[in-house]
């Protein structure tokens, strides 16, 4: 790889030129380095959440405990990873990115491997709230450091690669699972995620790398000292002395910001995208193996359409990444949740017969691929300062879809409702959140 240096008549690179460096130069290996970890911390935000899923039989026949109470556990998750996202991720648009990060996998370490020692369901309600904020915090940070580190054009790809390690983690913790709980018991998964996470925590502290972005806007303590050094792994002059900013530039982050400087639509039209979303997508990882149970497929059939969704998620979200690259953010997201909804209509052709797993692929690829393509969105709406405020207030109302979904759906299908019938019902929400998504405005998202 080519190194490229830029200076400016004043011997200091300034904001504007430092951008326009990382639109048209290669990747340096710093920048490879910040994405893989990025990724690597997804990964295991998808298996820290979807273990409780995998050990849950085995702790209820531990501990003779009813599925109303287990409710509470995946409350909590799900209440930390709310509050995760919409209170403690903000804090990273002030104490900066990597610092966040290196707390939200302190905390997910910590309380994962902290479980395995639980011994009553406070112990795993406290402990798994503590995980939720480590996850809900993470989720936040890393699409936002991500996005600050990737040229422009390539942006909404790196950003959803990075997202699309969630359900990758989930994937590969599912057979991690199936061969630890059966043998070594669920406690013991426990200390193998902990660990996991654990081991990460180093990789942070001296791998990964502020962003300049934070840097150069907020322009903390010791900032040209930080700043020089990632330059000179980047393969950059070092600065002589710290860009100028505007003094209302330097603010804390509020979330009043989120609706000002012409944001305000933009940012109920994200919410309402990730709402629905979360709403069907969490509908459709909550039930579907149930639901395809009741389709007739055999027990290890409906098992396997929960792992082909998940395959297919993965596809999707690569697949969007590239695609919205070419033709358009808007485009392309509003596209994948439309074609999500219209696949869910065609559910009764496939009802009853093999090939309704090919379709939960597809509804797989579709979903996942527009839900985490809004990732990239709240990335390119929100300047630096408040960039993780918004990424994680979205998230945070894309949450209170996530309990709504899986409710709604529960009480459907207790009352007998078909699973026909529940499909075409949620894929309303689908179609609701690909028409919020064309409708987003900002001079930021293509």
């Amino acid at each position: 790889m080519t190194q490229q240096t830029y200076k400016t008549s004043n011997s200091s690179h300034s904001y504007v030129d430092l951008k326009s460096v990382i639109d048209t130069r290669n990747l340096s290996w710093l920048q490879y380095t910040t994405i893989f970890i990025c990724f690597l911390m997804n990964m295991l935000d998808g298996m820290d959440v979807l273990i409780i899923s995998y050990t849950a039989p085995s702790i209820a026949a531990e501990w003779t405990i009813s599925s109303e109470t287990l409710g509470l556990v995946f409350s909590a998750g799900l209440l930390g990873m709310t509050a995760g996202a919409m209170f403690l991720a903000p804090k990273t648009d002030i104490i900066g990115r990597k610092p966040m990060i290196l707390l939200s996998a302190i905390l997910m370490a910590g309380s994962i491997f902290a479980t395995a020692y639980a011994n009553s369901i406070v112990h795993l309600v406290i402990f798994r709230f503590i995980s939720g904020l480590g996850i809900g915090s993470m989720l936040a940070s890393t699409p936002a450091l991500t996005s600050e580190y990737t040229p422009n054009k390539t942006k909404d790809f790196w950003v959803s690669l990075v997202i699309s390690g969630y359900p990758l983690g989930a994937f590969l913790s599912g057979l991690v699972a199936a061969s630890v709980i059966p043998t070594y018991g669920w406690r013991t998964m426990y200390q193998v995620a902990g660990v996991a996470t654990a081991i990460t925590i180093p990789l942070i502290y001296f791998l990964l790398a502020e962003s300049l972005d934070f840097l150069y806007k907020t322009q903390p303590k010791n900032a040209l000292v930080k700043s020089n050094r990632i330059l000179s792994k980047m393969g950059l002059d070092p600065l002589t002395h710290m860009p100028d900013v505007k003094k209302e530039a330097v603010k804390v982050s509020s979330f009043n910001s989120l609706f000002t400087d012409g944001r305000k639509g933009a940012t109920i039209g994200l919410w309402v995208a990730f709402f629905m979303s979360f709403v069907t997508l969490y509908f459709l990882t909550s039930w579907i193996p149930k639901l395809a149970a009741n389709t007739g497929l055999s027990l290890e059939l409906a098992i396997y359409a929960g792992t082909v969704f998940n395959l297919g998620s993965f596809a999707g979200i690569l697949t969007q990444g590239y695609l919205s690259g070419r033709f358009g953010l808007r485009k392309v997201i509003g596209t994948f949740l439309i074609m999500t909804a219209l696949l869910m209509f065609t559910f009764s052709a496939f009802s009853g017969s093999i090939l309704v797993l090919v379709l939960f692929g597809l509804i797989g690829f579709a979903i996942q691929g527009g839900f985490v393509g809004l990732y990239s969105v709240a990335a390119r709406i929100y300047p630096t300062e408040v960039r993780t405020t918004g990424i994680g207030w979205a998230i945070g109302a894309g949450r209170i879809g996530a309990l709504v979904g899986p409710l709604l759906g529960g009480l459907l299908i207790g009352m007998n409702v078909s699973t026909t019938i529940n499909f075409l019902i949620f894929a309303i929400p689908a179609i609701v959140a690909g028409i919020a998504t064309y409708m987003i405005k900002s001079k930021d998202v293509s």
